[in-house]
């Protein structure tokens, strides 16, 4: 009996697309209702209407003209350029392998990649992308349609899995988007921002121009250990082995309460730059996930159009871990 021949990147990634349209974009479609303002933000050419300052508006959207005649700041608001590109600036380092289940972090981030890819193109936007490993050595130019939504997938398909070890440097991936991104886009950082600090001010910078979304990407078993005796642990990043015993309950909560410090620190700093945040575990819904995003986009913009605030804005999280 002859053996099936390998599979092709290509092949592979026409399946999972096919998958993917079937299963998440397919209701995606009929669930936000053709409202993908909430995915896509456009910065807008041709002035709409006036209205007051409110506090987080843009200060440079401020009409000084008419803040003098009124004596009280007034700013401008546009009609949204729908044909703005959304570009995904992804990490494929060695950390983005790990998942504990049957999902690597990896996987999870090709498929939302792939997801909303597709569902942009399919409404005549453009996507493109900068792919990571140990340095941005692959850009793909903006473009429409589902062959180039192949493309991209097939790409990241063929980056091998374990890639070169070595500390994800987050912060040469978002100085690339700056520089290679020229017109006003939509931003999708995806990674699980594992990275030594000095990200923190790129990606800043990187939202003062464009409308990030940090996409994060985690594992459970990074949050908490089970109790499962004597375990070897490897850093993706450098190699490094470790013989630990998952046993000890004091272990156990040390690695807890580090873990919890570093979340915090994380979205402490993604907060501080000004990016909306989407966090994807491995054994998290996609379609759930992206229409939890949807749902906190639509709220914040009601607020900054100055529909006031829900009572619930403050705890909405796009975190399953989260929700209640």
């Amino acid at each position: 009996m002859s053996t099936p021949p390998p599979r092709t990147e290509a092949a592979d990634s026409e399946a999972l697309l096919r998958r993917l349209e079937w299963t998440v974009i397919r209701r995606l479609d009929g669930l936000l209702q053709g409202d993908y303002r909430t995915l896509m933000r456009g910065a807008g050419l041709d002035l709409a209407d006036l209205r007051e300052y409110q506090h987080h508006d843009d200060v440079r959207h401020i009409d000084w003209n008419v803040t003098a005649r009124l004596q009280h700041p007034y700013v401008r608001q546009f009609t949204e350029d729908r044909e703005l590109a959304a570009w995904f600036l992804v990490d494929l380092s060695a950390s983005v392998d790990f998942g504990s289940d049957t999902r690597a972090k990896r996987s999870v981030a090709r498929e939302f990649v792939g997801v909303l890819s597709r569902l942009l193109t399919r409404h005549g936007n453009r996507v493109g992308a900068l792919l990571y490993g140990t340095e941005v050595d692959t850009v793909i130019p903006v473009r429409g349609g589902r062959m180039h939504v192949l493309h991209l997938l097939q790409r990241m398909a063929k980056r091998p899995a374990e890639s070169a070890p070595g500390a994800t440097q987050l912060r040469d991936l978002l100085l690339a988007g700056q520089r290679m991104i020229k017109r006003r886009s939509s931003v999708f950082v995806v990674s699980d921002f594992i990275s030594p600090p000095g990200w923190e001010e790129a990606l800043a910078q990187l939202s003062r121009r464009h409308d990030v979304t940090a996409v994060r990407l985690y594992d459970p078993l990074e949050m908490e250990l089970p109790d499962i005796g004597l375990v070897t642990m490897r850093d993706a990043e450098t190699g490094e082995q470790l013989l630990v015993d998952t046993h000890d309950v004091g272990f156990r909560a040390r690695f807890a309460a580090a873990a919890d410090a570093r979340e915090s620190a994380l979205l402490a700093a993604l907060a501080q730059a000004g990016v909306d945040t989407l966090e994807l575990a491995t054994d998290d819904d996609l379609l759930d996930a992206i229409l939890r995003f949807a749902d906190l986009r639509r709220q914040r913009s009601r607020l900054a159009s100055g529909g006031g605030a829900p009572s619930h804005l403050g705890m909405l999280k796009t975190d399953s871990r989260r929700a209640s």
